[in-house]
């Protein structure tokens, strides 16, 4: 084995002692609730409902839904829109111990349309309000 192999795995072997000991980061868009998946499901629903979102699609035993979507700072003539529109999707999965996770994803985009040719550019972005809005609001109904 060469000094080179061996500092190579040297170097892997440490890399994996420092990623497995990192303490782990918490994800702003999902929260685990306790309470079985099928009052979740309910809730979540009912919720968004609440807040004002419309729900697009949504397929109970996979345990998703998305919404329509909603402009952000948008305006819209009927044949021409320009602005920023969002979008959430919503995973509900059951978890052992009568523990249900919730994660809200969001998509942000920039849309533009001219008669009915659309323009869309995804935006990224790392402000995380609106999904904990929703998480707080489902807790809080729970």
């Amino acid at each position: 084995m060469t000094r080179r192999h061996l500092l190579w795995l040297l170097g892997a072997g440490l890399g994996a002692t420092l990623f497995a000991h990192a303490p782990a980061s918490a994800d702003d868009r999902s929260r685990t609730f306790t309470a079985p998946a099928d009052r979740v499901w309910t809730v979540a629903r009912s919720t968004l409902e609440s807040l004002g979102w419309k729900i697009d699609k949504e397929d109970r035993d996979v345990g998703w839904l998305v919404t329509k979507s909603r402009g952000v700072d948008h305006d819209d003539y009927g044949v021409y829109a320009k602005g920023t529109r969002h979008r959430l999707r919503l995973a509900v999965k059951g978890r052992q111990g009568g523990k249900t996770e919730v994660t809200v994803e969001r998509r942000l985009w920039k849309e533009e349309r001219i008669l009915w040719m659309d323009k869309e550019e995804e935006l990224h972005t790392t402000d995380r309000t609106v999904e904990k809005q929703v998480l707080d609001a489902i807790g809080k109904s729970l």
